[in-house]
């Protein structure tokens, strides 16, 4: 279980906390006491701070969202050809999802049972609409191969990308990123992963000269 130190805690702290014990035992099936036990502090504290798991749970979806989205706000998501700028934003979508490796996996891992989670549901298919509409606008500028129907094409990019979060570990042994759980894999840095997902998109869906 996940454990901070009591003189180390702050409201950062919980929430990151929080963020691992919901991955590790789903949010559901975590409770205030799981919490309270994983960030060494009283329930009552926790509760000074925040209402309950639930503004937990927003909190970090929020932070990966917030990130996602301030993306599509970039200048090179916004200026540039179709395809370029889709470009732009995998690339973008790798590295945050990279550097805020638990917040996106709680993301990617919430249900719609509550509020929050159906809240976070919609706006991921905002994001995911948004994406898809670069798409269909580089098949439209005739960039992209024509032969892979857009939606289809989205998916499958979208299943490439939040499938790191099932085996990227943010540090390696030697202190690099790297792939978890494959025998003889040696670390693959952060830089090097962009590259191969950009690779591996682009290479299938840019239309051949």
């Amino acid at each position: 279980m996940t454990t901070a130190k009591r003189d180390t805690y702050t409201p950062e702290t919980l929430l990151s906390v929080a963020v691992q014990v919901f991955i590790e035992r789903g949010y559901d099936g975590t409770s205030m006491e799981h919490l309270s036990k994983a960030a060494g502090i009283s329930k009552s504290s926790i509760y000074h701070h925040v209402t309950g798991k639930e503004e937990l749970l927003r909190r970090a979806v929020s932070r990966a969202l917030d990130e996602l989205f301030g993306i599509l706000d970039e200048e090179h998501a916004r200026v540039g050809t179709a395809a370029e700028r889709l470009e732009y934003v995998v690339r973008r979508m790798v590295e945050v999802l990279m550097a805020e490796l638990p917040y996106v996996t709680l993301l990617l891992r919430v249900r719609g049972n509550t509020g929050t989670e159906r809240w976070a549901l919609e706006r991921r298919r905002e994001f995911d609409h948004r994406v898809a509409a670069l798409l269909k606008d580089a098949a439209a500028e005739g960039d992209v191969r024509a032969d892979v129907e857009v939606r289809l094409a989205t998916r499958l990019v979208f299943g490439m990308i939040n499938s790191i979060v099932e085996w990227y570990r943010s540090e390696g042994p030697d202190g690099r990123g790297g792939v978890s759980g494959v025998s003889g894999t040696s670390g693959a840095g952060e830089r090097e992963v962009v590259d191969a997902v950009a690779r591996l998109v682009f290479g299938g869906l840019r239309k051949a000269s």
